[in-house]
């Protein structure tokens, strides 16, 4: 499904050439789970971005499908972003005026779903993640793990065949974790959904992966199939 072949990202500070992804390449299979291991500085959430075409690669391909998005018009990288991956965000990025239902209607108003079939939509997607009770509450009404179920039901709302999520349990404590890391475990199975997730922990990584990369200084120091 995703083919990313000799991917480099630099960034250019004054004369300072700085390497974020030096010649990185890796494949991911369709329904797989990957994650992507590294410390601080390993380049790790800059490869996120690049996945998620939100930034531009300097050289290299990054293929959805066989379509390489690193060729994309601006305009191809919004449909992108709205039809093929799903975002989950360590710090949830919810609007914190609006409930958890708005929340998810949102994406589905990018999305182009018609009024009528909005609230119905982000109602059952909210009651299958278990917050049937907390449809109608804000994001400081809610605990982390109710608020990153949020965050999911928005990355799941347009449907996409591919989720990315950037440490989606960093801020949460240990039985959180594991509820979380359950539930994208069950799309993955259930749903064939292929998810690539980012994180600094590799026992949280060892417990959901079909394969681990780790990377170092921006390149890829081993790749482990489970």
């Amino acid at each position: 499904m995703i083919e990313v072949v000799q991917l480099n990202k630099v960034y250019e500070k004054g004369k300072t050439r700085i390497g974020a992804v030096n010649d990185v390449s890796f494949n991911v299979a369709e329904g797989e789970f990957v994650s992507v291991v590294g410390k601080s500085g390993s380049g790790k959430s800059t490869l996120l971005n690049l996945l998620a075409g939100l930034d531009a690669a300097t050289s290299g391909e990054i293929k959805f499908n066989g379509s390489d998005i690193c060729k994309f018009s601006r305009k191809q990288f919004v449909m992108h972003r709205r039809n093929t991956i799903g975002i989950i965000f360590q710090s949830f990025n919810l609007i914190g005026s609006r409930t958890a239902v708005d929340n998810v209607e949102l994406a589905l108003i990018f999305g182009g779903v018609p009024r009528s079939e909005r609230r119905a939509r982000a109602i059952a997607l909210l009651q299958r993640v278990g917050l049937k009770d907390r449809i109608f509450h804000k994001p400081t009404e809610l605990s982390g793990g109710e608020a990153q179920r949020v965050a999911i039901c928005r990355a799941l709302a347009n449907n996409p065949p591919f989720i990315l999520a950037d440490e989606p349990t960093g801020n949460l404590d240990s039985t959180t974790t594991r509820d979380i890391l359950s539930l994208l475990k069950q799309l993955q199975k259930e749903e064939g959904r292929t998810i690539v997730m980012i994180t600094h922990d590799m026992e949280t990584a060892n417990t959901v992966s079909d394969k681990i990369i780790t990377l170092s200084d921006g390149k890829i120091i081993n790749e482990v199939r489970r």
